[in-house]
């Protein structure tokens, strides 16, 4: 190995940045690094792309996860470029020392993090959060990794063939910048649905750690001591088989987390385009649970939910109902339990769920056969997309069972422009009804929904419906909040007549639940735009 602090006669580099001794021709040489550049960039892409995805899916609020692991990334980046001048004269030992530092860390990333939080429990609460400071440990560590490596390829690629500093920046970055992009496009076109969050991330370590302990030992060996590069070799191939030792156990250690998560009664897992949806029990008695990416949307206390979301609206004429989300079909079941209910139109945007409503012996028991009804025409489509096809004056009834606002992928279905679709779609006499999501937990929310509303033009009248299921334990909200809009007048809310239902939703509880949305409101929110969500 070079010795780094030997003495360097006078007016010569250091020995250190004396040319290096290849095996190959300089260009040849050149054109490696660079090629092992492309590569690093695309698999630090990788790794960025991997947290903000799995912290989105396990925390929901996208833009809030992407802002931060990307901004603690490029700072750490920052960081980890001016720390790595020290490693200048062991650039080659360097480099192969944070190449297998990255494959390792970046590679079981997701999996560190899928497992905290499975044993751990939900990632609700503030920033004091165990999870949640590891999202950022990790982030800051990749980001020091990453950044480090530009300085030590520098090094390497002027060792090579000196050339003035403008011209090696801009090889070294539009080879980092094409490889980033090739990352980019490989994640979510390619790694994630082929080999989903935790193999993809695996697969980018292997990838990462042979090319960066392949640069290292095929053209800068001679930098390195037989020891330095025994060393390099078996952590190398060290890496290697912990990554792949990972892979071949992620299946056991995806089911046994997902237990951990949904209980020991997990029945249907499967990943669609769109989201991961699990059932749990439904069989031999056993309640069934309905979740979407981690989220409780079907539980024990869905009759009641779904009778507070249909019923009040249906107190008029509801000859054509358009039920956008719902594709479990339970909404639709309460639709067409009432008479006069001429034409359903649902509107899901993932078939997977309208396969299982469709399918599963435990979910079309519980939706009553909905989808067999010839009144239940469905499309597999974007409610907004739906909506801006609708001629206007079509329904008599709009029944909106979404996601909460509070997630990103779907506060613009509960912002001002789609609520005016929602009206124009509304017969003069028609009704709206909105799952706003808990109120006792997010009250500005809700009331931010109820205020939306209000300035697209239609009058409302909120109301609050209390959970038998409490939040402890079981990922249901204490309450559920509605609201109901009609464009003619402030609607009464009331029940419709005629239909007898197991648990029914009284004249009396609807009542209480309207005063005990107007006992907690607030004043003066502003509506919600697309181009400024207030969720």
């Amino acid at each position: 190995m070079i010795d780094p602090h030997a003495p360097a006669p006078p007016g010569a580099p250091p020995p250190w940045r004396a040319p290096a001794r290849l095996p190959v021709r300089p260009a040849t040489g050149r054109f490696l690094v660079l090629a092992c550049v492309f590569v690093c960039a695309a698999c630090g892409l990788v790794y960025e792309l991997e947290l903000v995805a799995l912290a989105s899916y396990l925390m929901g609020d996208s833009v809030t996860q992407a802002s931060v692991v990307l901004s603690v990334m490029v700072f750490a980046m920052g960081i980890g470029s001016l720390a790595a001048k020290r490693l200048r004269r062991f650039a080659a030992a360097g480099f192969a020392a944070l190449e297998t530092s990255l494959a390792l860390i970046g590679g079981c990333s997701a999996m560190a993090l899928y497992a905290v939080f499975a044993w751990t429990g939900d990632w609700g609460g503030m920033w004091a959060d165990g999870p949640r400071l590891l999202l950022v440990a990790f982030s800051l560590a990749i980001g020091l990794l990453i950044g480090a490596e530009v300085p030590l390829l520098m090094e390497l690629i002027q060792r090579i063939r000196r050339q003035d500093a403008g011209g090696a920046v801009a090889d070294l970055f539009a080879a980092d910048y094409v490889g980033a992009l090739v990352g980019g496009l490989a994640f979510p076109f390619l790694l994630l649905p082929l080999l989903g969050q935790l193999t993809s991330s695996l697969l980018t370590g292997a990838v990462n750690v042979v090319a960066g302990g392949a640069l290292v030992l095929g053209l800068f060996r001679r930098d390195l001591t037989r020891r330095a590069r025994r060393v390099l070799v078996a952590a190398t191939l060290g890496t290697l088989l912990l990554l792949a030792a990972a892979a071949v156990l992620v299946d056991d250690f995806e089911r046994a987390a997902r237990q951990a998560v949904y209980g020991a009664d997990v029945r249907v897992a499967v990943r669609s385009p769109v989201q991961e949806i699990v059932l749990t029990g439904g069989t031999r008695g056993r309640p069934l649970d309905l979740y979407l990416d981690g989220r409780l949307r079907v539980g024990a206390d869905e009759r009641r939910y779904h009778q507070a979301l249909v019923r009040p609206a249906l107190a008029g004429p509801h000859a054509r109902v358009l039920v956008l989300g719902g594709g479990d079909g339970l909404a639709a079941r309460e639709v067409l339990a009432q008479p006069g209910v001429r034409r359903v139109d649902l509107v899901e945007p993932d078939p997977e769920v309208v396969h299982l409503a469709r399918t599963d012996p435990g979910l079309t028991r519980l939706n009553a056969h909905a989808y067999d009804d010839p009144r239940v025409h469905v499309s597999v489509d974007g409610a907004f997309h739906r909506l801006r096809a609708t001629p206007p004056g079509r329904y008599d009834v709009v029944v909106a069972d979404l996601p909460d606002p509070g997630l990103t992928e779907s506060t613009k279905l509960y912002s001002e422009e789609f609520y005016g679709l929602v009206r124009r779609a509304l017969a003069p006499h028609g009704r709206l009804v909105v799952h706003a999501g808990p109120v006792a937990g997010r009250p500005r929310a809700f009331w931010t929904v109820e205020a939306t509303v209000r300035a697209a033009g239609l009058h409302t009248a909120p109301y609050v419906v209390g959970s038998p299921r409490t939040a402890g334990g079981s990922g249901a909200p204490r309450d559920r909040g509605f609201v109901l809009a009609s464009a003619e007048r402030a609607p009464a809310l009331r029940l419709p007549a005629g239909g007898s239902r197991p648990h029914a939703l009284t004249q009396a509880e609807l009542t209480a639940a309207a005063r005990a949305a107007e006992r907690l409101r607030m004043a003066g929110l502003r509506a919600s735009t697309l181009v400024h969500p207030r969720y």
